[in-house]
């Protein structure tokens, strides 16, 4: 805190702020709208399916998710097995394998002409598909597992984290209680884990919210393919708005109940690492039964389809590795690095005033700023849209009053509209990390600063930025990797004739023909990988 702190700083702050919490006032007014043609035909005929099945899909992908990861995340927290040091950090890398691709690897193996029910008919002598009872996997509970089977290491790390956490000593008390593992675990270690199996559910249950690409090549239809078909196929950009809200209100009811929730759980514990003669020492059957769980699982949810890409990738690399693929791993390239460096720029100015402002208000514009997080990528494309488009009309009537030929569309129409929908989108990631890194800079070193004369500008470069390059390096990378990822705002905010890694692979998923972009997906994985390296040794040093 720095007594006398600038104003112009705070307005600073606050008017990025605001630039971040555009899309989100801009669904709100957009949605009040009058559209009956388009959204009453909706209320009428489909919404209500898309609301069920949008819900639906959050429960069961939730409780999907929860009954794969937490006995995954208490045997390797509390149990001694065969391969649990790999484990520890091998289930965590479906997280950078994209959804779409799982659930077309998946659908080509399950389906009738794949491999699987071409087997059993020949193996059994059937002979058409009335011969015998095989489950569709495009349907609401298939796209379910998909999703299960990608998001949940988000219930794993928070559940493996909390196990990992939980007091030494309340398990050595429910040994001498009598009590076996079994028993300890409903008893003691699942009650103490609920806030965090909460906002892992919570989590996971926004993510499904927000998918796009699986629910729409499973052809299920949800809020979020509602509002694409409902602003590219009808037109109605008012109707999609009111999509969006329904969506919003979806998210925000769901984080107000985790919060609720969770309001009067408090757990004092000491937050000592476990020791492995701390753990229970498996052996046998047992053993193999954990080893054989976590085994199963990890190549379910990622062995499986990355060797299926790799097969794809080898058999068609003389298709695959042609200019399109360098320009548009290019294009991903440049528009996550600038995103990259523009959310920073903006979360230190943040964080810094947030630091040092002596006004408690001064808090205020770092949270608005983090709330684009929460818009999945289709309601961000329309929150952007709208504001961008009444800019570009503004600039080209101005143009035109002067009797001069106006730019055209130099927001909603150019890269502009892609990098600012993605900084929107990711600045809380960035704003985390830093937040994170000041909380370990004293203090003492602001006040000795102000002390030696030292004006703010001169203690953010000289004082706060070497200090902060560690979580500098790791916003930028993390924020690197979601724009590499980023599909829904991608497809919907790209200009004409521009393509990304994201929607190069998504084309060919949606046209059956996955063969020809397993290169492309291989590259989104593997960069994918990245961050989870830099988490896991993240958390072994913290532990």
């Amino acid at each position: 805190m720095i007594l006398g702190f600038p104003k112009s700083w705070s307005t600073l702050s606050y008017l990025t702020a605001i630039c971040f919490a555009l899309p989100l006032g801009a669904i709100c007014i957009q949605a009040m709208v009058p559209d009956e043609a388009v959204f009453g035909h909706l209320m009428q005929t489909v919404l209500p399916t898309y609301i069920f099945n949008t819900l639906a899909l959050m429960l069961f992908v939730s409780l999907g998710a929860l009954l794969i990861a937490v006995p995954a995340a208490w045997c390797v927290a509390r149990c001694d097995f065969p391969g649990r040091n790999g484990f520890q950090w091998a289930l965590l890398l479906p997280l950078a394998m994209p959804a779409y691709v799982v659930a077309y690897v998946y659908t080509d193996l399950l389906d009738y002409a794949g491999p699987i029910q071409t087997w059993l008919r020949q193996v059994n002598g059937w002979l058409s598909p009335t011969d015998y009872y095989f489950p569709d996997v495009r349907t609401l509970g298939g796209a379910s597992v998909m999703l299960a089977l990608v998001l949940f290491p988000y219930i794993y790390l928070l559940a493996r984290t909390a196990f990992m956490e939980q007091s030494p000593s309340l398990l050595h008390a429910s040994r001498v209680m009598g009590a076996g593992p079994w028993r300890s675990f409903w008893r003691l270690n699942l009650p103490m884990a609920r806030p965090a199996l909460a906002v892992g559910a919570a989590l996971v249950a926004m993510e499904t919210a927000a998918d796009f690409a699986t629910v729409s090549y499973f052809a299920v239809p949800t809020l979020t393919t509602a509002v694409y078909d409902t602003w590219l196929g009808y037109g109605s950009l008012a109707a999609a708005a009111k999509l969006s809200a329904i969506i919003l209100l979806v998210v925000f009811c769901l984080i107000g109940a985790e919060r609720f929730a969770r309001r009067k759980q408090q757990l004092f514990q000491k937050q000592t690492p476990i020791t492995s003669h701390e753990r229970y020492a498996l052996s046998g059957v047992k053993a193999w039964l954990a080893a054989g769980y976590c085994a199963v699982l990890l190549l379910l949810a990622f062995g499986l389809p990355v060797w299926v890409l790799l097969g794809y990738a080898w058999d068609y690399f003389d298709v695959s590795w042609n200019q399109a693929f360098w320009e548009y791993s290019l294009n991903s390239l440049i528009i996550a690095l600038v995103v990259s460096l523009v959310t920073v720029v903006f979360a230190l100015l943040l964080m810094f005033v947030r630091r040092c402002s002596p006004r408690k208000i001064d808090i205020l514009p770092s949270r608005l700023a983090s709330t684009g997080y929460a818009l999945p990528g289709t309601v961000l494309a329309i929150g952007v849209l709208v504001p961008l488009s009444l800019l570009d009309f503004a600039v080209n009537d101005l143009y035109a009053y002067f009797d001069q030929s106006g730019p055209g569309l130099i927001f909603s129409g150019t890269l502009f509209v892609l990098i600012f929908a993605f900084a929107i989108r990711f600045a809380a990631i960035a704003i985390g990390s830093i937040e994170n890194s000041y909380k370990q800079i004293s203090p003492s070193l602001d006040m000795a600063s102000v002390t030696m004369g030292m004006r703010p500008s001169a203690i953010l470069s000289r004082i706060h930025l070497p200090l902060l390059r560690s979580g500098i390096f790791a916003a930028i990378l993390l924020v690197f990797i979601e724009c590499m990822k980023e599909l829904p705002a991608a497809l919907l905010l790209r200009p004409v004739g521009f393509e990304n890694l994201a929607t190069y692979v998504y084309q060919f998923v949606s046209d059956e023909q996955l063969e020809q972009g397993a290169l492309g997906a291989i590259v989104i994985v593997l960069v994918g990988l990245i961050p989870l390296i830099y988490l896991n040794r993240s958390l072994e040093q913290g532990n």
